[in-house]
């Protein structure tokens, strides 16, 4: 899988990538744009959140 014209974010860097960029262990994505990627850990926490509440649940 090719990596250009893909956007991501860096755990390690703390910024946005665009393809080619640090090793898939290091970052989040393939996003569709550099709003999504730049949201990445934004979003993921949002997630968390939910499925957290969700387990609270059961």
């Amino acid at each position: 899988m090719s990596d250009e014209g893909k956007w991501f974010f860096c755990l390690k860097h703390q910024r946005v990538e665009h393809g080619p960029g640090c090793p898939d262990r290091d970052r989040m994505g393939p996003y569709a744009s550099e709003e999504e990627a730049a949201h990445a850990l934004q979003r993921a926490a949002e997630r968390n959140e939910q499925w957290r509440r969700q387990d609270d649940d059961f």
